[in-house]
């Protein structure tokens, strides 16, 4: 299973709905529901489609860094999931995608 599954088929990282960044910055630090965080590694293909063709040889990425400090899953910078779920279809900016696994502490 890919760590950081995204259905933002307007960025230049996914590759059938797998994330292909070198490492993904979830971004939002007091974030109190899923609206309010943003993957801040987006890149919109429209401008950077030469990006699709250079993916990590490895496979799919799993670095993962999270600066949402309001989510309970946030570990020291770190999501502690095994995976995660990036929404937003296509979208233009990051400010329109989500960590739709965001889950607010109480």
């Amino acid at each position: 299973m890919d760590k950081i599954r995204c259905d933002v088929v307007s960025c230049a990282h996914n590759k059938d709905r797998a994330c292909y960044a070198n490492c993904v910055d979830i971004v939002g630090s007091s974030a109190r529901d899923a609206q309010a965080t943003n993957c801040g590694s987006f890149l919109n293909k429209a401008h950077y489609s030469q990006l699709t063709d250079n993916t990590l040889s490895s496979g799919s990425c799993d670095c993962l860094q999270c600066a949402v400090e309001t989510c309970k899953y946030h570990d020291n910078h770190l999501c502690a999931l095994g995976s995660i779920q990036v929404s937003g279809g296509a979208v233009d900016y990051y400010t329109y995608t989500q960590c739709s696994s965001f889950v607010c502490q109480d």
